[in-house]
């Protein structure tokens, strides 16, 4: 049974009931404390306090100090009258009972209801918290967009007064050739007169002597006539011609390398570059360079670099769905799952780089030397040393020259012999 707390005391104004009631030794907290409009309620086992009020108060401005061993209430009247008593006087069990009933519903019911209020007002910061996010983000994107436009202008300007620039250094070389060319040409037709007019006097003589000789004859010299000066074409423009030898893609000697697994090996990788899965729906929100594969890889490269492996393993992804035919894309991402320690998907994305990287030439000797050392890693890192020694040495047979692949492979050798030594 319950220990009523008879003693307590109360004054009044027309505004508001004090009331202070005695809790010594009793430990009370806002959890022991129930009120509503008409009923007030303080519970501390085995102690209770209970009262129903004379008339209606403003629970909601109401106040409860608990200190000093007494707690105490200033409760605001609705109405400002006087009461005649703080509690209704003879209230049998059963309307004492419905108020307590009553009392606990509406409690529920306010409960319910700032709750509710709760979660829309949480609703509607969040919601105001996620405009303001987008609104964000969409002005860093126009700024972004306005920089990538003006360094755009910036760069398109620059190359239009390079071009301009080169067209006007090409047209003074080529009036500065044409003047050159006129003027040897001016040179040649000056030494050709000379030499015209220098075997000119000499026929001029001869003809001279035979009109002497022939006087008196009545007859004519058909030398009689003036020369005429014989016109010749001009002389040829002298030029260079430049002569380019087609390059070799590999470092080899022709005599040392093997020209069909050569040509097989290009014509894959240009097969491959051609072949891009442009079905995909995520691509409708991309934008073009994002639909490059190479620009991809390049992107997943830069997030390696600064440690963010598992966007770098996006980026690889989405590369490999657009070109699943680009070893690289699976030795880079290789690496990207060593980091995050995805062993299995490490030996997978090594092994299937390895069966892209066919045929062995030595365009690709440096990625399948990438591809053994990183499956080898990912077997040691698995325990399975053995599977892991073999990849090291395929990779020093295609570099055997590298000490830290041969350094890498003896401390595997010295592992396999302490485990079998301990077993």
């Amino acid at each position: 049974m319950p220990l009523w707390l008879r003693e307590y005391s109360w004054r009044q104004s027309g505004a508001a009931v004090y009331l202070s009631l005695p809790v010594r030794g009793l430990r009370v907290t806002a959890a022991n404390i129930f009120c509503t409009e008409r009923y007030l309620k303080v519970s501390v086992p085995p102690f209770l306090f209970e009262a129903v009020l004379y008339a209606p108060i403003d629970e909601t401005n109401s106040t409860a100090k608990i200190g000093n061993g007494v707690v105490f209430f200033t409760l605001y009247k609705k109405e400002a009258a006087m009461w005649e008593s703080l509690a209704v006087a003879n209230v049998n069990k059963e309307e004492l009972q419905h108020l307590r009933e009553n009392a606990v519903l509406k409690a529920h019911e306010k409960a319910k209801e700032e709750t509710e209020a709760k979660k829309v007002t949480k609703q509607e910061h969040k919601k105001y918290a996620l405009e303001a996010t987008m609104k964000l983000e969409e002005a860093e994107r126009k700024r972004i967009e306005d920089l990538k436009e003006q360094e755009r202008q910036k760069v398109t300007k620059e190359l239009e007064l390079w071009r301009s620039q080169q067209n006007d250094v090409e047209k003074q070389k080529r009036v500065q050739k044409n003047g050159e060319l006129h003027e040897e040409v001016e040179q040649l037709k000056e030494k050709k007169r000379e030499k015209i007019n220098k075997t000119r006097i000499p026929h001029e003589e001869i003809s001279k002597t035979k009109l002497k000789d022939t006087k008196g004859r009545g007859s004519s010299s058909i030398f009689s006539e003036n020369l005429k000066e014989e016109q010749l074409p001009a002389p040829r423009s002298a030029g260079t011609i430049k002569i380019n030898f087609t390059s070799r893609v590999f470092p080899t000697a022709l005599r040392e390398s093997r020209v069909a697994e050569e040509e097989e090996w290009l014509q894959k990788q240009a097969e491959a570059r051609r072949t891009i899965s442009a079905d995909l729906s995520e691509l409708e929100d991309l934008k073009e360079e994002e639909k490059n594969p190479d620009w991809l890889k390049d992107k997943g490269n830069k997030m390696f670099a600064t440690g963010d492996y598992l966007a770098a393993v996006n980026a690889y992804n989405l590369a490999v769905r657009l070109n699943n035919k680009l070893p690289l894309l699976y030795l880079n991402r290789a690496a990207c799952h060593l980091k995050l320690r995805n062993l299995h998907k490490a030996i997978e994305d090594s092994s299937k780089a390895l069966e892209l990287l066919t045929p062995p030439v030595p365009d690709n000797e440096n990625a399948r030397v990438k591809a053994y050392v990183r499956r080898g890693t990912a077997f040691c890192q698995l325990e399975l040393y053995a599977e892991g020694l073999q990849d090291y040495e395929a990779a020093l047979k295609i570099d055997p020259k590298n000490k830290t692949i041969e350094k890498d492979a003896e401390k595997i050798r010295h592992t396999i012999q302490g485990t079998v030594q301990n077993s």
